[in-house]
């Protein structure tokens, strides 16, 4: 099983849309293996973004992904990565298809509601960063034997 990193953003969190993700989620068949509600220090939004670091949209974030807090989640199940960023959608909200995530709550690129590893590299740096080890929990759903070949 693979596991990836999403992270509801402030706007998520003030709108109340944390359970509705989870319920996304979860009704998919992702299992999820950790959570925390935080308010990110500048150091741990630089290393999240660290390749946007130069880019001129980045202050502009980081000062948003600070301005409250997030709901950090790590999710498990066959091929999680692709999985979560099909069910996210487009990064811009007017290009994401009706039904994903950033299609049905998102208008503005730039309060997109969610964020979701884009690869299974960037899953493993993204979840170091924001959760140790043992803040990931490994358990059995009573439904993964209907869920899985």
């Amino acid at each position: 099983m693979d596991r990836t990193f999403v992270m509801v953003k402030p706007d998520g969190v003030q709108r109340g849309l944390i359970g509705e993700f989870i319920s996304r989620f979860e009704a998919k068949g992702l299992k999820l293996v950790g959570a925390k509600l935080e308010r990110l220090s500048k150091e741990r939004v630089i290393e999240q973004y660290r390749e946007h670091l130069e880019k001129p949209f980045f202050p502009g974030l980081a000062s948003y992904i600070m301005s409250g807090p997030c709901f950090l989640m790590a999710w498990e199940g066959k091929d999680a990565v692709a999985v979560v960023r099909r069910m996210i959608g487009a990064t811009n909200p007017a290009e994401a298809a009706p039904g994903s995530i950033r299609g049905d709550f998102a208008l503005d690129i730039g309060r997109n509601v969610i964020h979701a590893s884009d690869s299974p590299e960037s899953a493993a740096r993204e979840l170091g960063i924001h959760f140790a080890p043992d803040e990931l929990i490994d358990y059995s759903r009573i439904d993964e034997s209907v869920l899985y070949e």
